[in-house]
C-alpha cells in the first residue's frame, strides 16, 4: 500500500491525542503535521499540551518537538499532507466551513465530529455496515467544484456499540429498537481528575446523544439516490443516553422487535458469522472478529473488554426474550477507538484501499 502523509486538527484535544497515539506506528500513514487553534500554534506539540497529556501511554517522542501549526492557516497545513483527520472543539457551523475550507483546498478530511452528519453528500460511514457510502463523494466533489477534496465522517461514538449487533439481524426485518446507553467520561473529554461531578453520580442527560442515537442509525442504512444519501424510514428507533462513572467504553441495552421473528440460535449465528469490508480488505485497524458474544450473564463489562481486538470490537452479551419486544441484550465498544480516533483512521484506511486519496 503507498504511504501518505497525514496531519491531525484539534490535535491538542483528547481525541486528537487519541488519533496520534493510533498513528504512530502505522504502516501506512506518516504523521507529518499537527494543528490546533491560534493559542497553540508557534509551540511544540509538547509545550502546547503540558500537563493535558490525557493517554495511558506516554506521548510518542516523534510528536514532542512537532511545531504546532494554525488550523486556520488552511493552506499552510494542507500543502504538507495527503489529507487530515479532524477533531476540533468549535461551534458546529465553524466546524462546518473549517473542514469545506481544507476540502476545498483539496486535502480530504477524515471527520470525527458530528458537524457534517446529516450534510446528504458527506458518507457517514462504519466501515463493516455502509462502505458503499464512499461512492458519494464524486457527487460532494462536483458540488464543492474539488478534484481531490472531500469529507468523509464517521459516526456518533454511542451508536458504535449497539448498531452493528442490529446490522447483521437487519435480514429478519427490524421494525422497533429501544436503546438506553450507558456512556463514559471520555467522550465528553474529561477523566475522573476533570470531572468530580460524576464521581457517586449518573447523570441523565447527554446534550444531543439521543438524537443522534435515534437518526444516525437510519443514515447508516440509507441509499445513495440523486446525489445524496436518503435515509432509510425504518426501524422505529427510541433512545436514552445516560452518562455514568466510567473512564472508557460505551455500553448500551438494546431492545428489539422483528417481522419475523428469528430464534436466538440465528442470532447467535449472525453474530458469529458477521463480517464486513473491513475484514474483507484485511485493513490494519480491522478486528479479525469484529463481533464476540459473551456467554457469561456479567459480561460485557467496559474493565474487562473494551480493549478487545486493540478496541476495535464489538462485545455482546445476555441475549434473552424479553416481555415486550421480542428480544434484548446488552452491548459494548470502546468509545474512544471504535467509537472515535480507532473508527475515523478505520475509514480512512477504507478510503485509501479504495484510491480515494490518489
Amino acid at each position: 500500500m503507498k504511504q501518505y502523509n497525514v496531519g491531525v486538527i484539534g490535535a491538542t484535544g483528547m481525541v486528537g491525542q487519541r488519533f496520534i497515539t493510533l498513528l504512530e506506528n502505522h504502516p501506512w500513514f506518516n504523521l507529518v503535521a499537527l494543528a490546533a487553534s491560534a493559542r497553540s500554534a508557534g509551540k511544540t506539540y509538547e509545550e502546547a499540551v503540558g500537563s493535558r497529556w490525557l493517554m495511558q501511554t506516554p506521548m510518542p517522542e516523534s510528536v514532542k518537538k512537532m511545531v504546532v501549526l494554525d488550523a486556520a492557516n488552511v493552506e499552510e497545513v494542507a500543502s504538507r499532507v495527503d489529507f487530515v483527520f479532524c477533531a476540533v472543539n468549535m461551534k458546529k457551523d465553524e466546524i462546518k466551513a473549517l473542514e469545506e475550507a481544507y476540502a476545498k483546498a483539496e486535502c480530504p478530511v477524515v471527520s470525527n465530529n458530528s458537524a457534517h452528519r446529516f450534510t446528504p453528500d458527506v458518507p457517514m460511514v462504519v466501515p463493516e455496515i455502509n462502505a458503499d457510502h464512499i461512492e458519494i463523494i464524486p457527487a460532494q466533489r462536483k458540488r464543492l467544484g474539488t478534484k481531490r477534496g472531500f469529507v468523509a465522517v464517521k459516526s456518533n461514538c454511542s451508536l458504535q456499540s449497539y448498531v452493528p449487533a442490529l446490522h447483521p439481524l437487519r435480514k429478519y426485518g427490524i421494525t422497533d429498537v429501544l436503546v438506553c446507553t450507558y456512556q463514559a467520561i471520555s467522550g465528553a473529554g474529561k477523566t475522573f481528575d476533570t470531572f468530580p461531578d460524576i464521581l457517586d453520580n449518573v447523570i441523565p442527560y447527554i446534550g444531543g446523544e439521543e438524537e443522534k442515537s435515534e437518526q444516525e442509525p437510519l443514515k447508516l442504512w440509507g441509499r445513495i439516490e440523486n446525489d445524496k444519501i436518503v435515509p432509510a424510514t425504518a426501524p422505529r428507533f427510541t433512545a436514552q443516553c445516560l452518562r455514568v462513572p466510567v473512564s472508557d467504553g460505551h455500553m448500551g441495552a438494546v431492545f428489539v422487535r422483528f417481522e419475523n421473528k428469528p430464534s436466538k440460535e440465528e442470532i447467535l449465528q449472525a453474530w458469529k458469522e458477521f463480517h464486513g469490508p473491513a475484514q474483507d480488505l484485511n485493513l490494519p485497524s480491522a478486528p479479525k472478529q469484529f463481533l464476540h458474544y459473551f456467554e457469561e450473564n456479567d459480561r460485557p463489562q467496559p474493565k474487562l473488554d473494551r480493549m478487545l481486538e486493540n478496541g476495535m470490537a464489538v462485545s455482546i452479551g445476555r441475549l434473552r426474550e424479553d416481555t415486550q419486544y421480542d428480544y434484548k441484550f446488552v452491548c459494548l465498544s470502546h468509545n474512544t477507538l471504535r467509537g472515535a480516533a480507532g473508527g475515523g483512521v478505520l475509514l480512512a484506511e477504507l478510503l485509501a484501499a479504495k484510491g480515494y486519496f490518489d
